[in-house]
């Protein structure tokens, strides 16, 4: 029988352990990751002990990755580092032989007993549009919409999903809505519950299939890189669309018309899975250009340098303490710029800095938006 330090030599070598070997342990990875501004983390480090057999599993690091993917994009070597360190995790999860974090646990724990993070009733998952008249998908409609867990679940959140459904209608898009769906699983698999993934992915790529869905909008890049990305690992093939690109695409075609002035000055926030892991940066901005009577600011770190807000990885589920979070510092970025309003396109980006800004003194003015819920405010 195998040690179980074995076998997490034996996962990592499956995760990639070849490319590993051709790391040179030039520390690329390390100056590029967002944490070298908090703590000492160093990946190549991680992944030579893992090989060796020597792993420190009570170590916080093992949760620190925010699956950001600047560190691979930069790495000389194509060194697979997001992958690797799913393997890591999963060797945690699959052998038992250290403590998850309690906070992601008990995620992990209602994603299995409910179909979604925060333990829900699944059936109050549509609770969202209970007002709204939006459709039952069925299978001549054109579009799925699979709005994230957050906006779905969240009463703080869910003006964005409400928002996102005022565009389309806005735009004649034929939507639907589809009952007993689960969380597309990006945080189970990132977290390194493999089984878990496949089984939440297992049960929404049947109900699509049995459903006759072909199209799905999606509000959230995790939902997005998922689902377009790792579905088809399971014979999950959808034409996979998020919002911004949708309503980017709309303005473009004249299907979608901005008529209401605004004012002020807006900046962006390019979230992870939507720029650095999907090469979507345009169309965002697109949206903002296309607004009447406001200026467009980047802030200084944009499109492949934009600094992570921390929730990937599983980490929107995990206790962060205030002086380690990205989103802290990612505010103070956006103020800088002299923006009056951050926009950003994801929920999970939406939900950090929306709790962030409870602990900062930002002017009265100050708005942080989801995209659709900008864009809603100018039909």
């Amino acid at each position: 029988m195998k040690s179980p330090f074995t076998e997490v030599a034996d996962l990592l070598k499956e995760a990639g352990g070849e490319a590993l070997a051709n790391c040179y342990q030039c520390g690329t990875c390390s100056a590029a990751c967002p944490w070298r501004d908090y703590t000492s983390f160093l990946p190549r480090r991680m992944f030579q002990e893992g090989r060796l057999g020597l792993t420190d599993f009570e170590s916080g690091n093992l949760w620190r990755c925010v699956t950001c993917n600047k560190c691979v994009q930069r790495c000389p070597r194509g060194v697979p580092i997001i992958e690797l360190m799913r393997a890591l995790r999963r060797s945690v999860i699959r052998l038992g032989i250290a403590e998850t974090p309690l906070a992601l646990a008990g995620t992990l724990r209602n994603l299995s007993a409910t179909g979604n993070p925060m333990g829900e009733e699944r059936e109050k998952r549509n609770s969202w549009a209970r007002d709204l008249n939006i459709k039952s998908f069925n299978e001549d409609t054109e579009y799925l919409f699979y709005p994230c867990c957050v906006t779905s679940f969240d009463p703080s959140m869910k003006n964005a999903a409400l928002s996102t459904v005022k565009v389309l209608e806005a735009a004649g898009i034929d939507f639907g809505l589809l009952e007993n769906v689960s969380c597309c699983g990006e945080s189970a698999r990132k977290s390194g519950d493999e089984e878990l993934f496949k089984q939440l992915a297992c049960n929404n790529i049947d109900l699509f299939r049995n459903s006759g869905v072909r199209k799905i909008i999606v509000n959230s890049p995790h939902c997005y890189h998922t689902l377009k990305n790792e579905y088809p690992e399971l014979n999950g093939n959808f034409h996979v669309v998020h919002i911004s690109q949708l309503i980017a695409g709309l303005i473009d075609q004249g299907q979608l018309i901005l008529t209401k002035p605004m004012a002020g000055k807006i900046t962006y926030h390019d979230p992870c899975y939507l720029g650095r892991h999907n090469g979507i940066y345009l169309e965002p901005r697109r949206i903002l250009g296309s607004l009447k009577g406001v200026e467009f600011i980047e802030m200084k770190a944009s499109l492949a340098d934009s600094l992570c807000c921390g929730g990937g990885g599983g980490r929107i589920w995990m206790e962060t303490p205030r002086s380690e979070r990205f989103s802290e510092e990612r505010l103070k970025q956006a103020l800088a710029s002299g923006a009056n309003t951050l926009v950003t396109a994801c929920p999970y980006c939406l939900s950090n800095f929306k709790d962030t800004a409870l602990n900062q003194s930002l002017p009265e003015d100050f708005s942080i938006l989801e995209i659709s819920e900008l864009v809603a405010r100018a039909l």
